[in-house]
């Protein structure tokens, strides 16, 4: 048995038999080394996505602050975008009544053109040849414009006397008689006129 034990093919596994039975008796688990905790964390443990970092903090507080940003600069586009829509509108308006009083002013102003003017000139020769009370009684079936077309081709007095007529008949005759005059004042025509 000597023998046997001194052999080197029976004491090369009874060695490594023993190594791993004293192994196994002394062998203690080492206990993992904990970070040093801070004071100021919860005692409580939560889950590993719950954690607490510096840098993840500034990220947040970047993009919060890039957000209140955007926020600020939409609402100043939103309040542009009213304000341009608030001037387009009184835009439109102004520029809505400006058509109106050029229509008005077109109204109220006596233009001639070039192929009335010979036959403006021989009614305004045939009313000036009548009665003042006879032309005042035809004009007084016309329109007021053709009535101030017609009076600008005749002499004042014989106009004179046929608005005096017209103005006769009454407060109404009287008052278009004054708005026929106004609008022979007005008349961009007889500045283009010959002389009398």
């Amino acid at each position: 048995m000597i023998k046997l034990l001194t052999s080197p093919w029976f004491s090369a596994p009874l060695g490594a038999v023993l190594y791993l039975a004293s192994m196994l008796l002394f062998w203690k688990t080492p206990q993992p080394v904990m970070p040093a905790r801070d004071p100021s964390a919860s005692a409580s443990s939560g889950p590993s996505w719950e954690f607490k970092s510096p840098e993840a903090d500034q990220l947040m507080n970047e993009l919060k602050s890039e957000k209140g940003a955007l926020a600020l600069r939409k609402q100043q586009l939103d309040e542009l975008a009213a304000r341009l829509d608030a001037q387009r509108q009184e835009l439109a308006a102004a520029t809505l009544a400006v058509r109106q009083m050029q229509a008005q002013f077109d109204q109220s102003v006596v233009r001639l053109q070039e192929e009335e003017i010979p036959n403006l000139k021989k009614l305004g020769k045939v009313y000036a040849s009548m009665t003042p009370a006879g032309a005042a009684a035809v004009m007084s079936q016309l329109d007021d414009s053709v009535n101030v077309k017609i009076l600008l081709f005749m002499k004042e007095s014989e106009t004179a006397a046929i608005l005096d007529t017209m103005a006769k008949k009454g407060p109404a005759e009287a008052k278009r008689a004054a708005a026929i005059s106004e609008h022979v004042r007005l008349s961009i025509a007889h500045k283009a006129l010959p002389a009398k």
